[in-house]
């Protein structure tokens, strides 16, 4: 609160003694704040009351505090369940674990399972659910990490991480969210059984893929190869199944196995290939 000296309405020398000290409490503190900022001679009081060590210390934790960054929700989350700090950050900063991602994605895999639902499948397998459910992983990974891409990206890279592992990490998690949408997804098609499920190794063959070819073709074309090779067996599938009847390829016994070798092979290669993730760093 103000007073009246010496002709003038100011602070008091023994509040602001306890504002230097920071032991002045609101409503106060907020009184002296506003007054302290328009008043010269209350600042030169102030001066004279205050300890300069004291007060360049509370200079220190006010600059700390002001420039400490704010962790949200998921980020806290992630830190309280053992991730460590600079982890948190690097996947809270991923694109594609934004809301407008996750909810285009959400909105893509609904009007595919309503088109399902409406339309039916003569051959009894939600083949437009199936070769569009892939597609979703991939394009989450190679949405996560490069320059074109990722607005972090910069801070990605100055991070104390393997190349490798900071992909990995990124990897994980967006598999594990679009993998789980795409079961969400699945449990809209109860009628199909098993069959709905049919999507799961061709998008880790895809994705294994896109990733092991991303050295040499970078975050963006590595991708784009894999998902169009994907469209083209489909096309190529399609245009040699007799009447229209039975599965496509991919999604029969013998497709399935080969879409789990290509994703084995892919692992190998992926990891064979690990240190050239720190020597390019994406710079295509």
């Amino acid at each position: 609160m103000t007073a009246y000296i010496d002709g003038g309405w100011h602070v008091p020398e023994e509040e602001l003694r306890a504002y230097a000290g920071g032991g002045l409490a609101p409503p106060a503190l907020w009184s002296a704040d506003t007054h302290l900022a328009a008043c010269a001679r209350c600042r030169a009081v102030l001066a004279e009351v205050t300890d300069p060590v004291a007060l360049d210390a509370g200079w220190e934790r006010l600059d700390a505090e002001l420039d400490a960054p704010r962790a949200g929700w998921c980020e806290g989350l992630l830190v309280r369940l053992g991730v460590p700090d600079h982890v948190a950050r690097l996947l809270t900063a991923t694109p594609v674990l934004r809301g407008s991602w996750l909810g285009a994605v959400a909105a893509v895999l609904a009007m595919t399972v309503t088109a399902v639902l409406a339309s039916g499948s003569p051959d009894g397998t939600p083949t437009l659910f199936l070769a569009l459910a892939p597609l979703l992983p991939l394009a989450g990974v190679a949405l996560s990490y490069g320059p074109a891409l990722d607005p972090a990206y910069e801070i990605a890279v100055v991070a104390p991480l393997h190349g490798f592992r900071l992909l990995m990490i990124r990897t994980v998690a967006v598999l594990a969210v679009g993998i789980g949408l795409n079961g969400l997804a699945t449990l809209a098609l109860p009628g199909y059984g098993l069959r709905a499920l049919a999507w799961l190794l061709p998008a880790l063959a895809l994705t294994g893929g896109g990733l092991a070819l991303t050295p040499r073709l970078g975050p963006v074309v590595a991708p784009s190869v894999v998902g169009g090779a994907w469209v083209g067996l489909l096309l190529a599938a399609e245009a040699v199944r007799e009447s229209g009847d039975g599965p496509l390829v991919p999604f029969t016994a013998a497709g399935q196995g080969v879409c789990a070798v290509v994703a084995v092979v892919a692992a190998g290669v992926l990891f064979a290939v690990r240190d050239r993730f720190d020597r390019s760093r994406f710079v295509h």
